[in-house]
């Protein structure tokens, strides 16, 4: 990250949560953003946003948790912390404040991220992006579940209880760089992983998505059980129609 010039917000310890470290693996290629972004994140400036909408990212670390910056082709991405289990390990995550214009509300919109993650480096689940969460206010969430590292979106609506994903059938647990999109539009919820559609959901064309959580990368918050995100990213991104 070449001039980074970040505020470090650290819940448990007064270590820095960003070191710059080797090149990650074959360079990612580059998402295509469709629609008008509203967030973007190439982590090549630090942690601001490239859409020019402000919304700059804080970290938040408990026990030690870092990301490392690691070249990627021209630029750089983004690494989280190594598989660990227990409610002792470091956690991480990067915030940004709600807005209005990060709640979609029942508009068409669409979220992604570019990742790299080795096979021995998934769990249960984690959590690449999130804004909200399932109990209140409606969410959005792409995420990787299991062993299998299968990538999946999901959308709760606010004030309903019901969780509607579209999951990938493929993993994307490999050690190589995947370009992951979830949309949504009208009552249609689907999966794109590098320009393949993979899965899709119904869900109510009446579903909102509007709360005051922020937006999360890497975990619902730095805490234990946060689903921590243990692999590579690049590319972050939101966007309207």
């Amino acid at each position: 990250m070449r001039g980074l010039n970040t505020r470090i917000v650290s819940l448990a310890t007064t270590a820095a949560a960003v070191v710059v470290t080797a090149v990650a693996s074959t360079p990612a290629a580059h998402a295509t953003v469709v629609g008008t972004p509203v967030l973007r994140y190439s982590f090549d400036k630090g942690f601001s946003d490239d859409s020019g909408h402000g919304h700059a990212l804080t970290v938040y670390a408990v026990r030690g948790g870092t990301t490392a910056a690691v070249a990627n082709g021209a630029g750089q991405a983004l690494r989280f912390p190594k598989h660990c289990t227990g409610r002792k390990c470091p956690r991480v995550v990067l915030q940004t404040a709600s807005t209005d214009e990060l709640n979609p509300g029942t508009a068409a919109f669409r979220y992604g991220a570019t990742i790299l993650l080795p096979k021995k480096e998934t769990t249960s689940g984690q959590n690449v992006l999130q804004k909200g969460y399932s109990s209140a206010g409606g969410q959005y969430k792409l995420q990787i579940d299991g062993r299998a590292g299968r990538p999946s979106c999901v959308l709760v609506g606010t004030g309903r209880r019901g969780i509607h994903q579209a999951r990938s059938p493929v993993s994307v647990a490999d050690g190589a760089w995947h370009t992951i999109e979830c949309q949504r539009s009208g009552s249609t919820l689907s999966v794109t992983v590098d320009g393949v559609v993979r899965d899709t959901a119904t869900v109510p064309a009446t579903l909102s998505v509007s709360n005051a959580a922020p937006l999360s990368i890497g975990g619902k918050g730095a805490y234990a059980d946060n689903d921590q995100f243990q692999g590579t990213v690049d590319e972050v991104w939101v966007a309207r129609g």
